[in-house]
């Protein structure tokens, strides 16, 4: 779907920024005539000119006015969450009724942005760190006025970040930030976990993080292509007597599927607290 006559406005342009811009370029799906961005500092405005060719402003609100005069414009906020009550106030004037607002901000709801940019159309979307390499997990939602026409063209923008899949209520939002957003840290945290397991056995910091790397990609890629249970997967490995049996029984008598457990659904409670914060009901 090639995004002709859509003008893009990025708030921000900060490491996920520039990922959806890399990502809509990289797929064609706009041009950089098409883009423009702000963010603070000279040296970063200077490297995302050069870098992309987009046009780049200091100050939040010329970079709005500069799609204003677009039928279809889109503008992405790409602060940090504490910086929102102040982009809010940069923007309240700029923003036209007709203009669509993605947020990827974490913890802000779509209430707080349609009050305070006075705006109806707003999408709130939770991508992942891998987006920045193309194949992050983009959970989104949006507010009733935003169009099927419009969500069609969110579904486009998102793609740029890998996979998008689009959930009923900002509470699954919520739910896919603990399992999706934040998910790569447990991912990260278990793979550092093996590869110093690898190097207490005797292998060099170097192979074991080779290892564990390509073991994680393979079975990620055979449990999709496979279709099947996790379950029936690992008991296809898993030999009575063997050393799977040997280590899964030391995970499980360890509680893992237990701490895991607690760790999303600590995520999850902190971003429905984030979010609470955030819109002034704490």
């Amino acid at each position: 779907m090639k995004l002709q006559g859509l003008n893009l406005s990025f708030i921000g342009c900060g490491v996920m920024a520039e990922a959806i811009i890399a990502g809509l370029l990289r797929k064609g799906l706009v041009t950089s005539d098409q883009i423009v961005g702000s963010h603070p500092r000279p040296q970063r405005r200077k490297e995302m000119t050069e870098k992309y060719g987009i046009c780049m402003f200091e100050k939040n609100a010329e970079a709005v006015r500069k799609i204003a005069d677009s039928e279809n414009s889109t503008v992405f906020l790409c602060v940090k969450p504490q910086r929102i009550r102040y982009v809010l106030e940069d923007l309240r004037e700029a923003i036209l009724p007709h203009q669509l607002i993605i947020s990827i901000i974490a913890g802000v709801r779509i209430e707080t942005i349609s009050k305070g940019l006075n705006a109806q159309k707003v999408v709130r979307a939770m991508p992942n760190t891998p987006a920045q390499v193309g194949a992050g997990m983009t959970a989104w939602t949006c507010s009733e006025k935003v169009t099927e026409d419009e969500r069609k063209q969110v579904k486009a923008l998102l793609s740029a970040l890998g996979k998008e899949l689009y959930v009923e209520t900002e509470n699954m939002i919520d739910m896919a930030t603990s399992l999706s957003a934040t998910g790569p840290t447990y991912i990260f945290l278990v793979m550092e976990a093996l590869t110093d397991a690898g190097v207490h056995l005797g292998f060099s910091r170097e192979i074991a993080k080779e290892l564990v790397q390509e073991m994680m990609l393979g079975s990620v890629l055979f449990a999709m292509e496979s279709h099947k249970h996790p379950a029936e997967l690992r008991n296809m490995v898993t030999s009575p007597g063997g050393t799977s049996a040997e280590a899964i029984y030391q995970m499980e008598k360890g509680g893992l599927r237990t701490v895991l457990s607690k760790a999303v659904y600590a995520a999850y409670k902190r971003a429905v607290e984030l979010g609470e914060k955030m819109s002034g009901e704490k």
